[in-house]
């Protein structure tokens, strides 16, 4: 399972109050225990600490950059945040991201081409979140046809089924992942699939317990990929279980130690 790392994000108050006063340990502090708890990358999202955007992205992934090489997935819906964070960042990156419309997809494909970036694409158009599988499955067959006019490899697609809450539809949930299995066979290789897995839980209670069912659960369908905090030593051991059970990984007594050695 590759980890994005998801706690370099405005939307948490600390990390919000460093943006907002220049202080860079707050983030350096946040993004090296995501690093060191297994975060394969880290997402970088300014959100809404500030309006301005560019400037404050490009201050966020310097201050990441000054104390790991590790890839960054720039997080923003303002192209010009993207870019200016891609510009800063340099090294391994991941395009987060753009929705599965043309109009999107034709502007933030070739700037993940431009720097060899995996992108995500959204299973959202200018329709909004589809309600059924079928629909998710046809924005992601856009993507991928999107992908390969821009001569982009599928390896370097990754789809977002787009997670919506359980407790306002709670029906999406079995969908996501109907929808997981069934764009992992569009191609040979398969695309990636991502999830942001707090938002199944968002507003629940009991959020410790439904993201770890919830993630053991993608992971059984072909999910690969998940945005989440790596720090949560409970749902890392269930992800890591999970995959174990897939046959992912070697059986050993000691299978959680040895995921991270």
């Amino acid at each position: 399972m590759f980890i994005i790392g998801e706690r370099v994000n405005g939307m948490f108050s600390d990390i919000k109050k460093a943006i907002q006063s220049k202080d860079k340990k707050p983030v350096q502090k946040v993004a090296l225990e995501q690093v060191k708890a297994g975060a394969n990358a880290l997402d970088i999202n300014v959100g809404p600490a500030t309006a301005d955007k560019e400037s404050a992205m490009v201050w966020l992934v310097e201050a990441v950059r000054e104390v790991t090489d590790i890839a960054l997935s720039v997080d923003t819906a303002k192209f010009s945040a993207m870019k200016a964070g891609f510009e800063a960042a340099g090294g391994s990156l991941i395009l987060n991201s753009t929705k599965g419309d043309d109009r999107s997809m034709d502007q933030y494909l070739p700037l993940a081409k431009e720097h060899d970036a995996l992108a995500i694409i959204l299973c959202i158009d200018e329709n909004g979140v589809p309600s059924n599988v079928e629909g998710r499955v046809e924005i992601a067959m856009k993507g991928l046809a999107k992908a390969m006019e821009y001569e982009i490899d599928i390896e370097k697609i990754v789809i977002d089924p787009i997670v919506l809450p359980a407790n306002v539809a709670q029906d999406q949930t079995k969908k996501v992942m109907q929808a997981i299995s069934e764009i992992r066979s569009l191609a040979d290789p398969s695309p990636h699939i991502v999830v942001g897995l707090s938002n199944i839980s968002q507003r629940c209670s009991n959020t410790g317990l439904i993201d770890r069912t919830f993630l053991a659960m993608c992971v059984a369908n072909g999910m690969d990929m998940a945005i989440t905090d790596p720090t949560d030593e409970e749902l890392m051991n269930t992800m890591i279980t999970a995959e174990l059970l897939m046959n992912k990984s070697i059986y050993c007594d000691g299978f959680l130690e040895a995921y991270y050695t």
